[in-house]
């Protein structure tokens, strides 16, 4: 991943938690963060954790705009490379993490669910990585 940018990537660890925070935990209502572990009956739990993780993807996309105001804009497609990796990232960490090994998010009987989750996660790396290298200049090797 070294074509990668790393602000552009750490703001997309931060917007694909958003994006999986707000997709799957409240448009979906698929879990909690912490509704593998815990009662679901305990909202104040359920809402406390789900609370915590808003404010690590936060925190992250913080994290990524300062690194990207310290410095010359880059073209369009790297950082959107960079999101999208970073996205992508969030998303293998996240479905491995939390909901293979652990199983903190649910319960057994949804890995179908989990390795959809790891290749949709796969596939938005591949596509950053391509997507930031192609609008690259190619580097000259001197001989």
């Amino acid at each position: 991943m070294r074509h990668v940018d790393r602000a552009a990537l750490v703001l997309g660890l931060g917007i694909g938690g958003f994006i999986d925070g707000i997709v799957s935990h409240h448009l979906f209502g698929r879990h909690h963060v912490l509704s593998g572990r815990y009662p679901l009956d305990d909202v104040h739990l359920m809402m406390v954790g789900d609370g915590l993780f808003h404010l690590l993807r936060l925190l992250l996309v913080l994290w990524g705009a300062a690194l990207l105001n310290r410095r010359q804009p880059m073209p369009n497609p790297v950082l959107a490379g960079g999101i999208l990796t970073g996205w992508g990232v969030f998303t293998i960490v996240e479905g491995v993490a939390d909901h293979l090994v652990p199983g903190v998010h649910h319960g057994p009987g949804e890995l179908l669910h989990d390795v959809a989750f790891l290749v949709v996660g796969a596939v938005l790396v591949v596509a950053g990585v391509l997507m930031s290298r192609r609008s690259q200049p190619a580097v000259r090797e001197h001989a």
